[in-house]
């Protein structure tokens, strides 16, 4: 189960090279922020120009905001995000539902 800090470097970056239409389907642009030990704040752009870049972006689509620890169960676990997300541990701010769409690119 990778931290967020290889899921943002090695992990999600792969994932888009490898399929670029896949991730240009989701079609909007993230601001991730991550707490904790190997967090960070990461933006993953899967709109116009497809890629991840360490720092936040001004008006981004969809803000998500967990802690590492969260974030390392999401990823070898999806099907938790929810859970985590109604356990409050989990924060979204604007379209929601595009954050729904994240899983084949993220994991």
């Amino acid at each position: 189960m990778p931290d967020a800090t290889i899921s943002f470097t090695e992990v999600i970056p792969a994932n888009i090279q490898r399929d670029p239409a896949k991730a240009r389907a989701v079609g909007g642009v993230f601001v991730f922020r991550i707490t904790g030990a190997h967090g960070g704040t990461w933006t993953v752009n899967l709109k116009d120009e497809l890629g991840v870049r360490e720092g936040e972006v001004a008006d981004p689509d969809c803000v998500i905001e967990v802690s590492n620890d969260e974030w390392r169960k999401m990823t070898e676990n999806p099907n938790i995000a929810m859970q985590v997300y109604f356990g409050g541990k989990l924060k979204v701010t604007g379209d929601a539902t595009l954050a729904l769409k994240l899983q084949p690119v993220i994991s």
